[in-house]
């Protein structure tokens, strides 16, 4: 049980990061091409999520298993740095982008 409730929380997390991307577009006419870059920005980190479900999950079940299971550390540190930096970006597209 707990693989597949990791596997949903990235899941979610995925799912977050592609509704951010698309919402971005709305941005797109008014500032040109930087919000259509971190719209691809998104979809390319929600990529690199999924593709790591798998690995995750055989991990926390091969963890179950064993009795041991070890946090992935390097994937939410990515994630987390990932998400920080798009959240910025986006603020520089409110914030400090002149209106077309």
């Amino acid at each position: 049980m707990q693989p597949e409730r990791t596997t949903l929380a990235w899941n979610r997390t995925m799912l977050a990061l592609v509704v951010a991307g698309v919402l971005l577009l709305r941005w797109v006419p008014r500032h040109g091409w930087f919000p259509l870059g971190l719209t691809l920005l998104t979809a390319a980190t929600a990529l690199v999520i999924t593709a790591g479900q798998a690995r995750r999950y055989r991990r926390s079940a091969r963890g179950i298993r064993d009795g041991r299971i070890d946090a992935d550390v390097a994937g939410v540190l990515g994630t987390t740095v990932a998400v920080a930096l798009l959240g910025a970006l986006a603020l520089v597209v409110v914030v400090a982008l002149p209106l077309r």
